[in-house]
């Protein structure tokens, strides 16, 4: 029977929402910065303190008790809660006069860090980031866990309690196997895609979606290819050794080309292409420091990639 007495802590609760998360102990310590035998006491003690077990373990896989996914959405909206708390605490001070914890999409990160991490230290020298890469749905999950501050996606992310700032626009670059007669091409049809093996990054990646979104939209069904990759830089390199076809966003041509042997096409106006941009917590009070955050990002990524600025205002 649960302890009317009892009460629990955000420790406790945050681990056993990280728990529920991740579906992992190891990979949920990770996340909260702690050890794996830290957190399992705290997880331990809450479910002493309220009478049942939240999750049942087992040497192979780990899952919640009826109890623990009926008791989830409370515990997680008292972590939100306490999140929300600390951050409008600290939303006197300046955000971008401490460190960061800023989530990328691997998509976005190999190709705009190099620059962007330069020239933020230049422009917020006080400004310490943290980076964390992931795919969209992770990223989401650590920003409502409290475990990021704020995330550079593709938009829209449509996830309640989450601001999001467009950045830029970028095009879509269709990679060709070497020689291909479509390669050099400026104007192709995206309904030309009915047509090629289309190679396509693992389920969890957001390029993923777009491609699928851009034949959807062009009124055809891909022809997929039997290969998929975990990377663009993979995709890419399959491209160069003849399996098949993909999209690469613009920012991302110069890297990918450079190591690998592939021909380019461009499509024909209204080009296919992406919204990248940054989101974060709704409730963090911080509207005006991550605004000015996301203008400078813009203009970072604007000096050294072929992308177009979002006016967000």
């Amino acid at each position: 029977m649960p302890n009317k007495s009892f009460h629990p802590t955000l420790a406790g609760l945050r681990a056993f929402v990280a728990v529920a998360g991740k579906q992992h102990f190891g990979s949920a310590a990770t996340t909260l910065g702690v050890s794996q035998s830290t957190l399992s006491q705290a997880l331990a003690a809450l479910e002493a303190g309220i009478g049942m077990n939240l999750v049942e373990r087992s040497t192979r896989r780990m899952r919640l008790t009826a109890e623990g996914v009926q008791l989830l959405p409370l515990a997680r909206a008292a972590v939100e809660a306490a999140q929300a708390f600390i951050d409008a605490a600290a939303g006197a001070s300046d955000p971008l006069e401490r460190s960061i914890r800023l989530g990328l999409i691997p998509t976005v990160a190999p190709y705009v860090l190099p620059s962007l991490l330069a020239g933020l230290a230049r422009r917020l020298p006080a400004l310490t980031v943290q980076v964390v890469e992931d795919q969209t749905e992770r990223l989401l999950a650590a920003l409502r866990d409290g475990a990021l501050d704020a995330a550079l996606i593709a938009l829209p992310a449509d996830s309640p309690g989450l601001t999001e700032i467009p950045i830029y626009e970028e095009d879509f670059v269709l990679a060709l196997p070497p020689g291909h007669r479509l390669s050099g091409k400026r104007r192709i049809s995206p309904a030309l895609l009915a047509e090629l093996p289309m190679l396509l990054l693992d389920e969890g990646h957001c390029l993923r979606n777009q491609a699928l979104d851009v034949c959807q939209k062009a009124g055809v069904r891909a022809e997929l290819a039997d290969t998929r990759a975990a990377s663009l830089a993979t995709a890419v390199q399959c491209v160069a050794g003849g399996l098949g076809v993909t999209l690469i966003p613009q920012s991302a041509v110069g890297v990918e080309t450079a190591r690998s042997p592939v021909g380019l096409a461009q499509f024909a106006a209204p080009r296919p292409n992406r919204q990248i941009g940054l989101v974060f917590r709704s409730s963090a009070g911080r509207d005006d420091p991550y605004r000015r955050l996301a203008g400078i990002i813009g203009e970072l990524v604007s000096e050294s990639q072929p992308v177009r600025l979002v006016d967000d205002n």
